[in-house]
């Protein structure tokens, strides 16, 4: 086998890690009928202080998540986390959704649920404390959480 063979075997290597947040099933109603498609949240992140979230539609799930990983790439912003967790307790709120952060002791872990638990993973928060309240919308409560962290910086 040539070097060539080998090197196009290997998986490429993403610059971000991705998560789904959530995949919906939308349609639109035309003449004749409804027309499907799907809309794909996701939250990308290096571990090491950036973070985004994007959302992307597309006729099939594969189309979607890879419009909502580049919707996530334009929205990417940066967070300080050399302490390993966040500074001050802060809290945010988008949409209906609200979110408590709180900082934790060094081998507390991540104590949280759902979309603040990814976006906390994501951007490279080892020990932090969080609360979801109001909405129960992944979208909202991921973008809530981004926003807390930026409050914090």
């Amino acid at each position: 086998m040539s070097k060539r063979q080998q090197q196009s075997r290997q998986p490429e290597k993403r610059e971000y890690d991705h998560k789904v947040l959530d995949i919906a099933r939308v349609a639109r109603v035309m003449a004749g009928g409804r027309r499907f498609s799907f809309r794909a949240a996701v939250v990308i992140g290096d571990r090491n202080g950036k973070v985004g979230v994007g959302v992307g539609k597309g006729a099939d799930t594969s189309i979607a998540i890879d419009k909502a990983i580049n919707a996530a790439k334009k929205k990417l912003v940066k967070i300080d986390v050399n302490t390993g967790t966040v500074p001050v307790d802060e809290t945010a709120k988008f949409g209906s959704a609200k979110v408590i952060l709180k900082p934790a002791k060094e081998g507390k872990g991540i104590v949280a649920g759902g979309a603040t638990r990814i976006v906390v993973d994501l951007v490279g928060i080892k020990n932090i404390t969080a609360k979801m309240l109001g909405g129960n919308n992944k979208l909202n409560n991921a973008r809530a959480t981004v926003k807390a962290l930026l409050k914090t910086q």
